[in-house]
């Protein structure tokens, strides 16, 4: 029953990845002994006072080979000895003929490392995301022989070749993944389905505590406290904030409204840049990206929460934002779009307004409705909250991960 792993991520402390830092802590609570190696190196300018709380220790595996090519090296010469390393060359070699890349080299240089620098009484390897992370640590587990499993969500199931789920899926002990969705396509593709689970991460509602009730209600009729809309989310595609920005630009012009949104990314300047043409600048604080805490003070500060989620043309797509689950938890009427495990969180005009992915007209008219009728919006967050709180706690997920870590063999078959 292992009781020592290894979590393989693609970076670490990343803002945007709030579920899996919760995650982390809440099962170093329960007694699990975590190493963290990151294949990159943070870039966010802060941390969420969780990262602060966890005790895992850290090792960033060399992004490049020629990041250190001694240490690479070493780690070679080394494990080329070992009983595993013929399979796990022989693996990467049949995963290169059909993927003849640098990066797929890469994944196979950081798993040698990877591999000889895991402690000895380490007993299990855990990766977060079945894209590159997964490459990296399905290659070390062959070379170390040790067993592996795997917690999926979004870009890393949609963006990656049918055969390599298929072969991860067929070398994993256990993989978790967190909606509806991304469970049954998963499982149409394993061996054996029984292999793959539907793990909700849920929310630590120690951290989001009930808003206090606020005696507000804002309908858009007074320019000195507009309705206040708020988004968190990472400025690339698959989040559709250009079709949020179309619908702003429609509304009606005597309705009185304020947006934030909170978030880094590639695509914020050119946001900006739309929304200058849109005549709707004026109207729009970009704060980029910003800790926890500050995120909790803006969900209090606002009255409609915005997320326009897409499937973008790569197949990336979120899984169930966390974001619209703290949202909820503060009493914030939600509008997000039907795809992916969206609806699962959101029930249609009774826990919150869904509207099709790209569609910036039926936008407009969601944020028109929950702008003038306040009642709605109370109404509607209530429903949230409760669902939430009912459905989506942390800590049901993290009894179901502990137990699979506690009764997973330590080593292979």
């Amino acid at each position: 029953m292992p009781r020592s792993i290894a979590l393989v991520l693609k970076g670490y402390p990343r803002l945007s990845e709030t579920f899996i830092a919760q995650e982390i802590h809440a099962l170093e609570l329960q007694g699990l002994d975590i190493l963290i190696f990151s294949l990159r190196h943070p870039y966010d300018p802060a941390t969420h006072p969780i990262h602060d709380e966890i005790k895992a220790p850290v090792h960033y595996l060399p992004e490049y080979t020629a990041d250190d090519i001694p240490r690479v090296l070493r780690a070679w010469r080394a494990v080329r000895k070992w009983r595993g390393y013929k399979k796990a060359r022989s693996l990467f070699l049949r995963d290169f003929k059909r993927d003849p890349t640098t990066n797929r080299l890469r994944r196979f240089t950081q798993a040698m490392v990877l591999a000889f620098e895991t402690p000895d009484h380490v007993d299990h390897y855990y990766a977060h995301f079945l894209h590159t992370p997964a490459s990296v640590t399905r290659y070390a587990s062959a070379i170390r022989s040790l067993r592996w499993s795997c917690s999926a969500h979004a870009k890393d199931i949609w963006t990656i070749p049918e055969w390599e789920k298929r072969d991860k899926l067929a070398s994993v002990d256990w993989l978790v993944t967190c909606t509806s969705a991304n469970h049954e396509h998963l499982s149409a593709l394993a061996s054996d389905p029984a292999k793959v689970s539907l793990v909700y991460h849920g929310l630590d509602f120690g951290r989001f505590t009930e808003a206090p009730e606020s005696t507000l209600a804002r309908d858009g009729n007074d320019a000195s406290d507009p309705v206040r809309i708020i988004s968190v989310g990472r400025a690339v595609d698959k989040k559709g904030y250009t079709y949020l920005l179309e619908a702003l630009a429609n509304l009606p012009k005597d309705l009185n409204w304020r947006f934030q949104h909170i978030g880094g990314g590639e695509l914020l300047e050119t946001l900006k840049r739309q929304a200058q043409q849109l005549n709707i600048a004026t109207n729009i604080d970009w704060h980029g990206a910003k800790p926890q805490t500050e995120v909790l003070e803006c969900y209090r500060d606002s009255d409609i929460f915005v997320l326009p989620s897409v499937v973008s043309e790569d197949g990336d797509r979120d899984g169930l934002p966390n974001v619209l689950m703290e949202a909820q938890s503060q009493k914030l009427a939600c509008i997000s779009t039907d795809i992916s495990g969206i609806p699962e969180l959101i029930l249609h005009r009774k826990t919150g307004w869904l509207v099709g992915q790209r569609d910036s007209e039926a936008l407009t008219k969601a944020l028109k409705n929950l702008i003038v009728d306040p009642d709605k919006r109370n109404s509607l967050a209530d429903a949230g909250f409760e669902r939430v709180r009912a459905h989506f706690a942390m800590q049901n997920g993290i009894d179901v991960l502990f137990e699979k870590f506690t009764t997973t063999k330590i080593t292979q078959s």
